[in-house]
């Protein structure tokens, strides 16, 4: 009896991490939630619920502004920003490509991840940049022609154990 329940437990935790592992994916991509993308219009409305006949909270006005995907309903996303504001819009307002809000005034953009190399830029609080490669604790970020690396917990847009070719 005992290997038989041994076996049963086993099983029952497979199942529970298994349904652990399928509630972290979007009922509709099968991606990872939560998950970054980027506003990819100029323009995007935020509505309270994921349909047209819903209420619009507010516009977000910052094309390639950093949001955090938390939930998916057919073409609609739940979406959150940097100050947690959020709401529901349009899967075809979003865009895959990594942007990240800098979090740290006159942030360095350094030659390599290193601080000991020269600065190639400063940024200012709240610029938008595109994120390029991150490693354990530094990322390339590129802002108005200039390319550089910037330590990884000055960013928003980027999870911490995040690691990016």
């Amino acid at each position: 009896m005992k290997p038989f329940a041994t076996l049963l437990r086993a099983t029952l935790l497979c199942v529970f991490a298994s349904s652990a592992i399928a509630a972290e994916r979007g009922a509709e991509t099968n991606l990872p939630l939560p998950r970054f993308v980027s506003l990819k219009a100029s323009e995007g409305n935020v509505r309270r619920g994921p349909s047209l006949t819903h209420r619009i909270d507010w516009v977000f006005k910052r094309r390639d502004m950093p949001l955090e995907i938390t939930a998916e309903h057919g073409h609609w996303r739940r979406v959150r920003d940097r100050d947690g504001a959020g709401g529901w819009v349009h899967y075809s307002l979003l865009s895959g490509t990594r942007y990240v809000l800098i979090e740290q005034d006159m942030l360095a953009l350094y030659q390599r991840a290193d601080p000991d190399t020269p600065v190639m830029a400063r940024l200012e609080l709240g610029v938008i940049a595109r994120l390029g490669k991150c490693g354990p604790n530094w990322c390339k970020l590129t802002s108005a022609g200039y390319k550089g690396w910037a330590p990884k917990t000055s960013l928003w847009g980027v999870r911490p154990e995040e690691l990016r070719e």
